[in-house]
């Protein structure tokens, strides 16, 4: 990966997702001290959240010129709602929260600022603007889980260790690992300021998930 687009666009990122590992919300799931009111308004507004991704990719669908491409698009979208989303769920049922219950939840300002842009991202660019806006989620996500996962009985805590497991598995990495070689396959031949541009997407987004972990740490609204 050296020398790719992906490693330029992770070293321009490297600050903010070392904030983001040093997170007083990430180290508590670590821990297994993080409050369970702050992780239930984090995963209700990122079960919102996914809503918008699923979205994007779906743009994804539509800007894509080849069937193979749309049909890596739409898998992801499918790997959302179908797979991601079963963390979510599991969780939600052990808050005793049914999903019409989430949906009476208004998003959070960082929230919908941060889907806003990805959206908004999607609409005005092509496959490769879509994935440097998605990418940065789902790469943040698997490092942190391995992360986690490498702390001694994390992985096995009674109430944080599934989510852990969940970002630390095989199949997140596999799906992770398969948008980093999109995204270098889509920006193979950008021009140096096509790249620029890739790189501030996802700088910008990185940005937005270490708020995202602000706004569940402080539990705004």
């Amino acid at each position: 990966m050296t020398n790719s687009v992906s490693c330029r666009l992770r070293e321009a990122a490297a600050p903010i997702w070392e904030a983001c590992l040093k997170h007083p919300f990430v180290t508590g799931i670590g821990d297994g001290t993080l409050p369970v009111e702050k992780f239930q308004h984090f995963m209700l507004q990122d079960y919102l959240y996914l809503f918008d991704y699923a979205r994007v990719f779906a743009l994804g669908v539509v800007k894509a010129r080849s069937p193979e491409l749309m049909r890596t698009f739409s898998a992801n979208v499918d790997a959302i709602l179908g797979g991601e989303m079963k963390i979510h769920r599991a969780y939600m049922a052990r808050l005793g929260i049914s999903e019409e219950q989430v949906f009476n939840v208004q998003p959070a300002l960082d929230n919908l600022s941060y889907t806003h842009y990805m959206l908004a991202v999607a609409e005005a660019g092509g496959p490769a603007e879509i994935v440097a806006s998605i990418l940065a989620c789902s790469w943040s996500y698997a490092e942190i889980g391995q992360a986690l996962a490498q702390i001694p009985g994390a992985a096995e805590h009674p109430f944080y260790g599934e989510w852990i497991r969940g970002y630390a598995s095989e199949e997140y990495a596999a799906t992770n690992r398969a948008l980093i070689e999109l995204m270098d396959s889509l920006a193979a031949g950008a021009t140096e300021e096509q790249l620029a541009y890739l790189t501030d997407i996802f700088v910008n987004c990185s940005r937005y998930e270490l708020g995202f972990w602000d706004m569940a740490w402080e539990i705004r609204t």
